[in-house]
C-alpha cells in the first residue's frame, strides 16, 4: 500500500531528524524507508511549510508551460510543413 505524505508531513518528519531522531526509528513510526527519506531531506531539506507550497506552485506552473511550449512546437512544424508543400 502505498502512502502519500503531504509536504507538511514531510517536512515535519524532516525536523524530527535534525532534531536527533534516527533514521531507523523515523521510518519505523512514519512507515518509509531510509531511502526515502533521504529522497524527501533532499528535496525539502531545509526547507519550511510555505517554502513547500511555493515549490509546489511552481512544479504546476512548471508542467503546464512545459505542455504549452510541447503544443506551439507541434504546430509550428504543422504550419511549416503545409507552407513547404507546393500547391
Amino acid at each position: 500500500m502505498k502512502k502519500r505524505f503531504t509536504e507538511e508531513q514531510i517536512i515535519q518528519v524532516l525536523k524530527e531528524h535534525a532534531a536527533g531522531a534516527k533514521v531507523a526509528e523515523i521510518c519505523r513510526k512514519h512507515g518509509v524507508s531510509d531511502a526515502t527519506l533521504y529522497k524527501w531531506k533532499a528535496k525539502y531539506g531545509g526547507m519550511e511549510v510555505s517554502d513547500a507550497k511555493k515549490l509546489k506552485a511552481l512544479e504546476t506552473e512548471n508542467a503546464k508551460l512545459k505542455r504549452l511550449v510541447a503544443d506551439l512546437s507541434l504546430d509550428k512544424v504543422v504550419l511549416q510543413d503545409l507552407l513547404s508543400k507546393n500547391w
